[in-house]
């Protein structure tokens, strides 16, 4: 059994990251990068683009760039997630599945909140340059 999914990098014009506020039923609150599970069919970059529509509205944002690609083993599950990079274009996130989010806010790369929901942490800690890797 496996996961793939992506994690939506969102960036301001000052250099800053889009993460929400995840407060999803059975989970523990945490913060999270727009993102979610790649469908059939879909590449990494269309996922990215329609995950970021669906949970926060915005559907201009400058085009999708895959900056890494990560594997990792949550309990067992084989889960490959991509970090595709995208730039704020004009619209600005709304909360649009208030169930799984309770705000979207801005954070500087070095000045991340704390918990991070797993995978934006494995993600966010393997961006700084493009590349593919395994994590055990």
């Amino acid at each position: 059994m496996g996961i793939i999914g992506v994690g939506v990098v969102l960036t301001d014009p000052q250099g800053r990251i889009l993460l929400g506020e995840r407060i999803k039923a059975g989970e523990e609150p945490s913060w999270c990068l727009p993102g979610g599970a790649v469908e059939p069919g879909e590449t990494f970059e269309a996922a990215a683009v329609r995950e970021l529509q669906e949970e926060t509205g915005i559907g201009d944002a400058g085009p999708p760039r895959v900056m890494a690609v990560t594997v990792d083993h949550p309990g067992g599950t084989v889960r490959v997630t991509a970090a595709v990079a995208v730039t704020l274009g004009d619209t600005m996130p709304l909360v649009t599945e208030p169930r799984v989010f309770r705000s979207w806010e801005w954070f500087p790369p070095d000045g991340l909140p704390a918990p991070l929901f797993p995978a934006t942490a494995h993600v966010l800690g393997r961006t700084a340059a493009p590349r593919y890797e395994v994590a055990g």
